[in-house]
């Protein structure tokens, strides 16, 4: 199978495609031929091995994992004999977390890991897009808990979290703002907020307006600058963990009215994780939620499409078709 792999740590050079040897699935688990697979953050936390920390997830010295890629959607090209959830033949998406091996023609993957049955009205592109959005659902319905009439900011409205994010906060019932450049007002506003605040030429921290929930979807701010324009009992939401948001999130939790908070999504336990998926693929089926795709990519150019994501300046999700 064709597969692109890397050795160490470092810059793109470092990634080359190879012809690897298929995997065979154990007895617990499925054998995935992958046909996309999305491009997001921690695949360039887990390419680069920055920040530091990370390392202690994915590898000290050199990625643990040859074959990175952590979110995917494709096909179940065999199963082991003791698997009883998934047969040949079925459209599954899912996220394979630090096991990776997304970037590849086929992966295995315990049955029991955080693996669904593909919405049908979604496409593989779309699917391997959706997981995206656990991080919005976890943030604005889990720790947050937003409820109907909030009013919800969301800073980085067009990025891959963003875009989710727009749509969960819509969902909850709250009143939602987003947060970006002038390319992607139409978009955002296409989402559902009900109000779009272009980055370029305003500041959303100095407009005057409270709000009940801001979630910093790309961790381009901070607590400390955005707690004046939180209103009372409004909380900071982060994805990108760092010492900093968490001092402030461990001092918000006893001193004041607003909170600090930041959760590091993909090290949850997968049996929370598959419920929030579970709650995800509802949005999808029901259309109150559908994927948004940047740019997709053939296998062979997955350098082109961590430069295109990492640019910082993509509508939705970069994605890899395989």
């Amino acid at each position: 199978m064709k597969a692109v792999v890397q050795d160490a740590y470092g810059s793109l050079d470092l990634l080359r495609l190879e012809e690897m040897p298929r995997p065979t699935p154990g007895d617990d688990e499925v054998l995935i031929r992958v046909r996309a697979a999305a491009v997001t953050l921690s695949d360039t936390i887990t390419r680069t091995g920055r920040p530091l920390v990370a390392r202690f997830f994915t590898g000290l010295l050199r990625p643990r994992q040859q074959i990175q890629g952590s979110e995917f959607a494709g096909e179940i090209a065999a199963v082991g004999r003791d698997v009883t959830r998934f047969e040949t033949g079925d459209e599954v998406f899912g996220v394979t977390g630090s096991a990776c091996g997304c970037f590849a023609e086929f992966m295995t993957m315990p049955e029991d890991g955080l693996l669904a049955i593909k919405p049908t009205n979604t496409t593989f592109d779309e699917a391997a897009s959706v997981c995206g959005a656990l991080a919005a659902w976890n943030f604005l319905h889990e720790k947050a808990n937003v409820q109907a009439g909030q009013s919800v900011l969301v800073n980085g409205a067009s990025g891959a979290i963003g875009t989710a994010a727009i749509q969960v906060a819509k969902h909850l019932g709250a009143r939602v703002t987003g947060v970006c450049s002038t390319g992607e007002l139409e978009l955002v506003e296409s989402l559902g907020a009900d109000e779009v605040i272009n980055d370029t030429r305003e500041d959303f921290l100095r407009n005057g307006e409270l709000y009940d929930v801001i979630f910093d979807a790309e961790s381009t701010s901070s607590y400390w600058r955005s707690r004046r324009s939180l209103a009372e009992g409004g909380a900071y939401l982060r994805t990108f963990p760092g010492p900093v948001i968490l001092l402030q999130m461990l001092w918000t939790s006893r001193v004041g009215r607003r909170r600090a908070i930041v959760s590091a999504t993909g090290l949850m336990p997968i049996s929370k994780r598959r419920i929030f998926l579970d709650d995800v693929i509802k949005l999808v089926e029901t259309g109150a939620m559908r994927s948004v795709i940047d740019q997709s990519f053939p296998l062979e150019r997955l350098a082109d499409a961590y430069r295109h994501a990492e640019r910082g300046t993509q509508r939705g999700t970069v994605v890899v078709r395989i």
